[in-house]
């Protein structure tokens, strides 16, 4: 494991694991719980999520641009975005809203105005329980016209996920896995 990947999940077992009881927004209860803003939002936290997720993405394939999903996916795509301008390849990042807002733009997509259409788009998320929430993403990135080819999570908790996610034809890549933090 590199230096940076054992780093940020020591700050991720640190900050953001908790074993108790929890309903997730898939709507199942379990008994633990992975908050990855708690970690990502810190300054160290969101440098190590940069460089990892972009590494993870350049390595599932091409893209023009870095998908984050509501609300967790959006730090993980600015800090991917950041990592990738100052290594001199700049990715820009969308953010994908859950609803489209009930005022001023009502726009679904936010900074997806300067892509070209058809744009490639990678989606990275901070968990993936389900896949159920990156898949609805997915539809909306492709209604807009742009196309969707791989998925990157910073956890997955192996309940279905992947499978969901690979079975929509794309490709998917965990960071962590739920192992990681229970070993039993």
């Amino acid at each position: 494991m590199s230096a940076k990947r054992a780093r940020l999940l020591e700050l991720l077992r640190d900050r953001s694991f908790a074993r108790r009881k929890v309903t997730l927004a898939s709507g199942k209860e379990s008994d633990f719980f992975i908050d990855c803003k708690q970690t990502v939002l810190t300054a160290e936290g969101h440098a190590l999520a940069g460089v990892l997720m972009l590494d993870a993405a350049i390595a599932a394939g091409s893209f023009d641009a870095i998908a984050g999903v509501e609300l967790g996916g959006c730090p993980l795509a600015s800090a991917a975005s950041l990592t990738s301008f100052q290594r001199g390849a700049p990715k820009d990042a969308v953010y994908v809203r859950k609803d489209a807002k009930d005022h001023g733009s009502k726009r679904q997509l936010e900074g997806d105005t300067r892509l070209p259409a058809n744009a490639s788009l990678v989606i990275l998320e901070d968990v993936t329980t389900t896949g159920g929430s990156t898949l609805k993403a997915v539809e909306k990135l492709r209604a807009a016209g742009y196309r969707i080819e791989s998925v990157v999570t910073l956890v997955d908790r192996l309940e279905g996920g992947r499978e969901a996610i690979e079975a929509a034809g794309l490709r998917f890549t965990a960071i962590y896995t739920r192992r990681d933090f229970i070993t039993e």
